[in-house]
C-alpha cells in the first residue's frame, strides 16, 4: 500500500475501528421475511419490525447490521444509504438500491485509500474514481458531500432538478469531483482502461530516479449490466494484455437488473473471464466485511504488473424491505419502506437527510488524508522542478492545455508535384509533421494502420515493456478505443486520437456522444469516407454517417477536400479544446487545387469559404461540396462558364464551423437570394439547411456498390454533368 513520505503509517490507518466487520444482529439469530413479504411491506402482526426465526439466512436476503457502541464505520456506512434514499424518494426518480449496497466501497475508498483532495478536486497526481454503473450516482454525490466536497446538504436535496449539482447521472465539469460522465452502461470501464493509459505513459515519460512525479491508480466500480456490454470485453481485454497494474476495479455482484434476476439472462463466471484476459482476480464473500474488503484492495495495490478486479457479493437496496429484488432497483422506496429501512439499519433518526455530526466529521478525515498527500506531492513536485527543470516545465505546459511554440511548423503546403493523392495519404504526412513537434499527441488506430495511414516514423509503440510509447496499436475495439480516448483526454496532459473507417464509427457512437456531451478534445481520423472506397462494396461504403456524425451537439466535423485542405483540417483539430473532431478522409486520389488561382486553404477554419466565383458579375447560382466532391464542382463551374451561367464554387469542408460563424459572414459566403446547389457522396440531409427551400442537394439515399469508385460514382449520379444541369436548372429560375 502507498504511504505518504516520511511517514511510516497509511495516513488511513488512523481511527480504523478494531472490529472491521460490519456485525449481524446479535439479538435474535434469525433469518429475515422473505423477499416477497419484505417487497410488499407487511409485516407479521405483533412483530416489533423483525420476526426472530430458526432458520438460517439464504445467501440472497442478507441481514443488516446492528451499530456497535462506538462502531463509526457502520454510521459513516449508514450515511451513504441513508441520503441515497432520501434523495431518491424526495425526487421520485432516481435508483436507490445499488448506493445502499456499494456504500463500504465508497466509505472505504473515500476515507482511507483514494488519493484525492476535496479542497483541490483536479490536482494532478491524485487517483480517479470511477462509477461506471452511474446511475448509482447518489453513491458519489453522497460520499463528495460526506468527504467535503464543493457539494452542500441542499445539493444532495436538489437530485435530478433542474440547474442542481446532483444531475442523474454523473456529468464531468458540471459537479466537482466527477471525473468523467457516465451513464450508458460499461463506458465507464472503457474510460478507467483510459486514464490508466495516461497515468501510465505519463510516469514513463516523466518520472526519474529518485523523483515519482506521477504515481496514482484508477478505480473504477461496474455492475452486472457493464459486464453484459460487449464494450467491456473490448477495454478489459486491452487493459490485461497492456498490463495496465494501476487500474483497480469492483464488480457489484448484486445478482439483480431491471428485470428481475440476473439469472434470466447471465450465467458468466466473471473471475474466470477476468482471469483469463490476465486481470488479477479477487473475491469478497460479504461486502460489508470492511476487513476483508480492505485487504483486497491493498491486495490490488501491491499487483503491479496486472490490473485488478475485486468481486463483492452485494445486496441492492441493503436493509430495506425491498431487498435483493428489482424494485430497490430504479424506483423510490417509498415511504413506508424507508421508514422500516431506518428502523432495520437502526438509524433512529427519523428526518430526511440527516446525518449525526460524528458520521460528518469521520468522512471529513478525508480532508485531512487529502492535504496529507496533496502537500507530499507538491513537494515532490519542487523537488522535480529543482532538479529537472526542462521537464518539470513540459508538465505544466502539458496540463495547462499550451500547445508547444512551432507545434505546427512542420506542416508542409503541398504542391502540383505531391498533391495529388488522397486526403488519407495527406493526413499521414501532416499528422507525422505534428507528431514530430507535438510530443502529447498519442493514437493510433483500430488494427488499420495501413489503411488509415496513422503510423507515426520515429515512435515507439505503446507497449507493455514501453509505456512511454506514443503510438498505439487498440486492436479491432473500435467501441472500446472511443471510451479509452474520452479517459485519456479527461485524465490531462494529453491530446488522444484514434482512427478506423468512417462506417465504423457506428461501432463507437456511444463515446463520440459522451466525448462531445463533455465537451472535451478527442480527434478521430476516419478514412475510406464515401462511395469512392469502390470495391470493397456498400457493407464497407459510408452513407448515413456524415449526417448522423453531424447531429451531436458540439461534435465537430471536417471532411477535406484537397491536401492543403487536409493540412488546414488538422490546425483545426489540435486547438480545439472544446469538444470531440472527426477528420474525414478519402480511400480514392483527389485533384490538386492550385491556391495561387483558388481561394486559400485557411479558410477551412471558417468551415466554409470562396474557393472560385466566375469573372463578369455577381453569380447566378452556388456550388457548395466537401471532400472529393469538391473538384466535381470546379469542373462543373468552368463548364457552367462556358454555357454563360457565372457559379460560386463554395468549399464546405465543415458544417458547424461554418453554423458557428457570424451572420454577416455566411452572408458574403451564400448570398441570401442566389440559388444553391450542394454536393456530397453521403446522405442529403446535413445540406438541406444550407441551399433553402429553393435549393437542391445532390447527394445518395440509397446504399453504393461493389464496383471502381468511378463506375459507382457515375450510377450515383455524382458527376459534373449531373452538377451542370441542377445548376442550370436552378440558375434559371
Amino acid at each position: 500500500m502507498r504511504q505518504p513520505a516520511a511517514s511510516s503509517q497509511h495516513p488511513a490507518a488512523s481511527g480504523r475501528a478494531a472490529n472491521n466487520k460490519l456485525q449481524r444482529p446479535v439479538a435474535v439469530h434469525c433469518n429475515w421475511p422473505s423477499v416477497s413479504l419484505l417487497a410488499a411491506g407487511r409485516w407479521p402482526p405483533g412483530a416489533d419490525y423483525l420476526p426472530a426465526m430458526e432458520t438460517a439466512a439464504p445467501d440472497r436476503v442478507a441481514a443488516p447490521p446492528v451499530p456497535q457502541p462506538g462502531d463509526l464505520d457502520l454510521l459513516s456506512i449508514n450515511a451513504v444509504r441513508i441520503l441515497a434514499m432520501d434523495a431518491v424518494q424526495k425526487a421520485d426518480s432516481g435508483h436507490p438500491g445499488t448506493p445502499m449496497a456499494l456504500a463500504p466501497i465508497a466509505y472505504l475508498l473515500y476515507t482511507r485509500y483514494l488519493k484525492h483532495d476535496p479542497a483541490d478536486p483536479d490536482w494532478p497526481d491524485r487517483d480517479r474514481f470511477v462509477l461506471s454503473n452511474g446511475h448509482a450516482c447518489m453513491l458519489l454525490y453522497a460520499s463528495l458531500y460526506l468527504a467535503g466536497y464543493a457539494l452542500t446538504l441542499d445539493d444532495i436535496k436538489q437530485f435530478r432538478q433542474w440547474g442542481s449539482k446532483t444531475p442523474g447521472h454523473p456529468e464531468y465539469r458540471h459537479t466537482p469531483g466527477i471525473e468523467v460522465t457516465t451513464g450508458p452502461l460499461g463506458q465507464g470501464i472503457g474510460n478507467s482502461v483510459g486514464m490508466a493509459i495516461a497515468e501510465a505513459h505519463l510516469a514513463a515519460v516523466f518520472n526519474r530516479p529518485g523523483h515519482q512525479l506521477i504515481d496514482h491508480h484508477t478505480y473504477f466500480i461496474c455492475g452486472d449490466g457493464d459486464l453484459m456490454e460487449g464494450i467491456s470485453n473490448e477495454a478489459a481485454s486491452f487493459a490485461g494484455h497492456f498490463r495496465l497494474g494501476k487500474l483497480i476495479g469492483f464488480y457489484d455482484d448484486n445478482h439483480i437488473t431491471i428485470d428481475g434476476s440476473t439469472d434470466l439472462t447471465y450465467s458468466d463466471d466473471v473471475g474466470q473471464r477476468f482471469a483469463a484476459y490476465g486481470w488479477h482476480v479477487q473475491h469478497v464473500a460479504d461486502v460489508n466485511d470492511l476487513a476483508v474488503l480492505g485487504s483486497a484492495i491493498e491486495a490490488a495495490q501491491s499487483e503491479t504488473a496486472r490490473p485488478s478486479l475485486i468481486i463483492c457479493r452485494t445486496h441492492i437496496g441493503y436493509g430495506s424491505p425491498k431487498q435483493d429484488s428489482a424494485k430497490a432497483h430504479g424506483e423510490a422506496l417509498g415511504v413506508e419502506a424507508i421508514a422500516l429501512t431506518r428502523k432495520t439499519l437502526r438509524w433512529p433518526w427519523p428526518e430526511a437527510f440527516f446525518v449525526p455530526p460524528e458520521a460528518i466529521a469521520n468522512w471529513r478525515r478525508a480532508g485531512d488524508r487529502g492535504r496529507i498527500w496533496h502537500e507530499e506531492w507538491q513537494m515532490r513536485y519542487a523537488a522535480y522542478q529543482s532538479a529537472h527543470p526542462e521537464p518539470a516545465a513540459e508538465f505544466d505546459r502539458r496540463l495547462r492545455r499550451v500547445l508547444p511554440p512551432g507545434w505546427d511548423a512542420g506542416i508542409p503546403t503541398f504542391t502540383a508535384e505531391n498533391g495529388n493523392v488522397a486526403s488519407r495519404a495527406a493526413s499521414g504526412i501532416v499528422l507525422n509533421a505534428i507528431a514530430a513537434r507535438t510530443p502529447e499527441l498519442i493514437g493510433g488506430s483500430a488494427d488499420l494502420t495501413p489503411s488509415n495511414n496513422t503510423a507515426l516514423a520515429g515512435v515507439r509503440n505503446f507497449s507493455p515493456e514501453d509505456f512511454a510509447g506514443r503510438y498505439m496499436h487498440f486492436g479491432i475495439r473500435e467501441h472500446g478505443m472511443g471510451a479509452m480516448l474520452n479517459g485519456m483526454s479527461v485524465h490531462g496532459g494529453l491530446i488522444p486520437f484514434g482512427s478506423t473507417f468512417l462506417v465504423f464509427s457506428d461501432y463507437m457512437r456511444p463515446p463520440i456522444r459522451l466525448a462531445a456531451l463533455m465537451r472535451v478534445p478527442v480527434i478521430y481520423v476516419y478514412t475510406h469516407d464515401s462511395i469512392g472506397l469502390g470495391e470493397d462494396g456498400p457493407t464497407h461504403q459510408p452513407i448515413e454517417q456524415l449526417t448522423a456524425l453531424r447531429c451531436i451537439p458540439n461534435m465537430t466535423v471536417i471532411r477535406p477536400g484537397d491536401a492543403n485542405e487536409v493540412a488546414e483540417s488538422w490546425r483545426v483539430a489540435i486547438r480545439h479544446t472544446d469538444g470531440p473532431v472527426a477528420l474525414v478522409f478519402s480511400r480514392q486520389k483527389l485533384a490538386y487545387i492550385d491556391r495561387t488561382r483558388y481561394g486559400s486553404a485557411a479558410g477551412v477554419a471558417r468551415g466554409a469559404y470562396v474557393l472560385a466565383d466566375t469573372p463578369g458579375g455577381p453569380p447566378r447560382v452556388v456550388l457548395l461540396a466537401s471532400g472529393s466532391e469538391l473538384s466535381l464542382i470546379v469542373e462543373a463551374q468552368q463548364r457552367l462558364a462556358l454555357s454563360g451561367v457565372r457559379a460560386r464554387v463554395v468549399s464546405a469542408p465543415s458544417l458547424e464551423l461554418f453554423a458557428s460563424q457570424p451572420p454577416e459572414y455566411q452572408a458574403t459566403v451564400l448570398p441570401p437570394d442566389v440559388p444553391r446547389v450542394a454536393v456530397e457522396a453521403a446522405h442529403p440531409m446535413s445540406w438541406y439547411r444550407w441551399v433553402g427551400s429553393t435549393g437542391v442537394v445532390i447527394g445518395l439515399d440509397r446504399f453504393g456498390a461493389s464496383a471502381p469508385f468511378q463506375r459507382v460514382y457515375q450510377d450515383r449520379g455524382l458527376t459534373v454533368e449531373h452538377v451542370v444541369e441542377a445548376a442550370t436548372t436552378a440558375a434559371g429560375r
